[in-house]
């Protein structure tokens, strides 16, 4: 009761991972989410984990966004799912959509006869390339055509998409940041708005430093592994001696100091500065290996931690789920168990797990 959407409604007419995500995001918030099916359910129903069950409809992909809701389905083609569907919107608050251009006006929901007809309703749309582009959106096809898959692999080498569909979490953030000004804006003039969140953008938008080491100082960044283009080192793996990998992520001239005394290496002068080590990556990452690779995982780490040297052991994905479950940011209902979205409040112990799917008319 005490969640700060309590009493908002939201009608999800979305699928895979974006829109749900958003919908999951409102869900933990305190909002009564409705989730829209087609016939067959999501897609991501049928997206099953090697060793899932054929017939599993709350498949491990689905679990990933779709706490917190009921569903139903309708199949919007037809006209008496389309009046069930607007039957729906007078109490409506919050209308999540991810159809391709043209499809909301073919099933009556075009946003703006909506707005006229509902002037509080907030609407969120979704779409690969924006309203005036008819391609469907894929996040592996963003990736690459933003310049994700570019940056994203080893020196002179393959490209590589991230291991997740990143490009539909940061438009689901887009998307999640409009709805959350759109209810702010509304509480001060009674009036709904029509938010519109293209993958593409979001994924451009994204680029950070990466476009600026571009477009500020005519640098064009090219794939480095897991090294920075700013700052040396940051990012790289190294071995241990028992076989175990860390991260080192040194950002000034004080922490290389600390790292440089922890290894008991004696560095160049032109090594204790930015520009320097820049310059000396190579040299600098041949040191480093030699030196992480005669010392004990243990040892280095607790030995960076007095010192306040930025540095971690590279996990495997269940200890970082372990992690994830120590510091309580797993949804666990119904013998399920996924990652929460609004890590940022608490708990809500009352969420309802991923919906089943729902018997067709």
């Amino acid at each position: 009761m005490n969640t700060p959407l309590h009493g908002i409604r939201v009608v999800e007419l979305a699928t895979v991972l974006a829109g749900p995500a958003t919908g999951q995001f409102l869900a933990e918030a305190g909002a009564s989410v409705t989730k829209i099916e087609p016939p067959g359910g999501d897609i991501t129903r049928s997206w099953l984990a090697p060793g899932e069950h054929p017939k599993q409809h709350r498949s491990a992909y689905f679990c990933a966004a779709n706490w917190g809701k009921k569903s139903r389905v309708m199949d919007l083609a037809q006209s008496r799912n389309q009046s069930e569907l607007r039957a729906l919107l007078p109490t409506t608050d919050i209308l999540l959509m991810s159809f391709k251009p043209g499809d909301a006006r073919k099933f009556g929901l075009d946003p703006g006869q909506l707005r006229s007809e509902y002037p509080r309703l907030i609407i969120g749309s979704l779409t690969g390339y924006g309203e005036d582009d008819p391609r469907t959106g894929y996040d592996a096809i963003i990736q690459a055509e933003s310049g994700f898959i570019h940056l994203n692999g080893m020196r002179n080498g393959e490209g590589h998409k991230m291991p997740v569909a990143l490009i539909d979490l940061l438009a689901a953030h887009q998307l999640k940041e409009g709805i959350l000004l759109a209810l702010l804006e509304r509480e001060k003039s009674g009036a709904g708005q029509w938010i519109r969140v293209s993958l593409i953008d979001a994924a451009l938008s994204t680029l950070a430093n990466q476009a600026t080491n571009y477009l500020v100082a005519g640098y064009e960044p090219q794939a480095m592994g897991s090294g920075h283009p700013n700052i040396v080192p940051y990012g790289q793996t190294y071995t241990c001696s028992d076989g175990v990998q860390v991260v080192l992520a040194v950002g000034s001239d004080k922490q290389f100091a600390l790292l440089m005394q922890q290894l008991r290496i004696d560095a160049p002068a032109e090594w204790h500065h930015t520009a320097g080590r820049i310059q000396n990556r190579s040299a600098i990452e041949l040191v480093l290996s030699q030196a992480v690779g005669e010392q004990p995982s243990e040892a280095l780490l607790d030995g960076c931690q007095g010192r306040q040297i930025p540095a971690g052991r590279v996990n495997t994905l269940p200890q970082a789920l372990e992690l994830a479950r120590e510091r309580g940011v797993l949804h666990r209902s119904d013998g399920l168990s996924a990652p929460r979205t609004a890590v940022f409040l608490k708990a809500n112990p009352h969420i309802l797990p991923p919906p089943p799917l729902p018997e067709t008319d």
